[in-house]
């Protein structure tokens, strides 16, 4: 229900994103943006939540309390230290980076100089949202899932205060961006010390990289960084190519992949957090049924959930763009665009989803190498697509019409979908994972379901127009009938083909 909440909240402030600020804006805050946000997925979300997590659950489980805080205590004050150089080191490079990231921005024009102005701010952002990682790392190890999601929510509340009302005031309005990121980093931190402090599980942090958990950690976080580097790489690559393309490009990428986002932090992103401590508590205590048991319920879930969410993001691509971004300073022409790009995307949900459950199968069991050459492979799948796709580009000379970025969405959607059969087949071979009996009437049934719910969809929608034609209210009732009468399509169909509840119990 948090993580639920923090992406309603999240929609909430793109929506404020593209109607309050023209493309230009957008564009060059996205773009400096990007890049501590890359280095957040890294360290944060991505490579150390993935090492951390296995370490601290395995001390809960072998280990005395005190050790256990004492483990926490010199992760946080090592990466702590390392990271706020970083962030100082990153905030005075600024204008080096965005040279670097957006090769489309001219140096001295407006583009580049909002960027760097507004990097200095977001910058600092990297080392505040780490620690909040590292914190929602030790709840989540404790069972408190809550805190940690609710955390993303703030971000978002300070960014929508930030963009409405106080940006208005400002001499450059879009500097309220940079300055609500580094406010919302702070708000961010504050809000785990209560829960940690009654746990008496932070007392000092203190830099202590001898710490043996520490190295442990830093140890599987070398391969994970790579492993996680691959697919952020590729989409600051993507982004990169896209400050290149005709102007708006970025935020069209950006606004169509926020919508695909919704459904896969609701759900995948949700389940991931919660089967990665039960995973590695499994592999700790010696379980293997349970451990392959917990996955293979896992899978079920994404499919049965996440396959007709993809379906129906697909099928009412436009209408879902202009519902939620139709207004203000955003175009029709927008709409038409970030309504490509979110079709391209819908074709990756499957493969992120999918990633989302299959990566802590090797994670829990502190194996990050495996996930790191599937990782580069879908990463060179997804380069080799966008260097063609450049190359066509610039020999036919169309890259600045409006609609090439939609090939950068499909070489993302084609890298997404490879990784997670690497990850399956890895799983397979070590005997990690053994799929339990029923997978193929399972699918079946899925896929039927998904076929009819999208008939049903697309004959309701009726044309784009339309929906650009009325006002916010009836865009709202329209899409919530859309919603409800595709649900029951589609779990009518799977109980007609009898799928049951009993079948997807754990």
């Amino acid at each position: 229900m948090m993580t639920l909440l923090s992406r309603i909240t999240g929609l909430w402030r793109d929506v404020v994103y593209a109607s309050a600020f023209s493309v230009l804006v957008t564009d060059a805050w996205l773009t400096a943006y990007q890049i501590p946000n890359f280095l957040r997925r890294l360290f944060a979300e991505g490579a150390f939540s993935q090492a951390f997590v296995p370490v601290v659950s395995e001390y809960r489980t072998r280990n005395t309390n005190e050790e256990t805080r004492d483990l926490v205590d010199s992760v946080a004050g090592t990466l702590g230290g390392f990271l706020l150089v970083v962030s100082l080191l990153g905030s005075l490079c600024a204008p080096l980076l965005i040279w670097i990231m957006a090769r489309g921005f001219p140096v001295g024009s407006e583009k580049f100089t909002i960027a760097v102005e507004m990097l200095r701010w977001t910058f600092p952002y990297l080392f505040f949202v780490s620690m909040t990682a590292l914190a929602g790392g030790v709840l989540n190890s404790y069972g408190n899932f809550a805190i940690p999601a609710f955390s993303s929510v703030l971000l978002n509340v300070v960014m929508i205060v930030a963009a409405l009302w106080v940006s208005p005031h400002l001499q450059k309005p879009y500097m309220a961006l940079g300055v609500g990121v580094f406010i919302s980093g702070i708000a961010q931190v504050l809000i785990h010390l209560p829960v940690l402090l009654k746990l008496k599980l932070l007392r000092r942090p203190r830099w202590n990289f001898r710490h043996e958990g520490v190295q442990r950690i830093g140890k599987l976080m070398l391969p994970a960084i790579v492993g996680s580097s691959m697919g952020q790489i590729s989409v600051m690559i993507s982004a990169a190519i896209a400050t290149c393309l005709a102007e708006g490009s970025v935020t069209w990428l950006y606004l169509a992949d926020r919508i695909v986002e919704f459904p896969l932090g609701i759900f995948s992103i949700g389940l991931a957090t919660v089967i990665l401590p039960s995973l590695s508590a499994h592999h700790a205590a010696e379980s293997p049924e349970r451990f392959t048991a917990t996955l293979d319920w896992s899978l079920r879930l994404i499919f049965l959930i996440v396959a007709p969410a993809a379906v129906a993001l697909f099928v009412l691509a436009g209408p879902m763009t202009a519902l939620m971004f139709y207004r203000g300073k955003f175009s029709t022409a927008s709409v038409s665009m970030t309504t490509q790009a979110t079709m391209a995307y819908a074709v990756a949900l499957m493969g992120w989803s999918l990633v989302k459950v299959l990566a802590p199968g090797f994670f829990a069991r502190q194996d990050t190498r495996t996930p790191v050459r599937t990782a580069m492979w879908s990463f060179g799948l997804t380069m080799t697509i966008n260097l063609l796709a450049i190359t066509m580009l610039l020999m036919t000379g169309r890259r600045l019409e409006p609609g090439m970025h939609i090939l950068l969405a499909l070489a993302t959607a084609a890298g997404a979908s490879l990784n997670p059969w690497l990850l399956y087949r890895g799983l397979r071979r070590q005997g990690a994972y053994r799929p339990a009996p029923g997978w193929l009437a399972f699918l079946v049934r899925i896929l039927i379901a998904c076929v009819v719910m999208a008939v049903f969809l697309h004959y309701l929608a009726g044309d784009i127009q339309h929906w650009l034609q009325v006002g916010t209210g009836k865009r709202i009732m329209w899409m919530a009938e859309l919603i409800a009468g595709g649900a029951v399509m589609y779990f009518a169909s799977l109980w007609l083909s009898g799928l049951r509840p009993v079948h997807l119990k754990h």
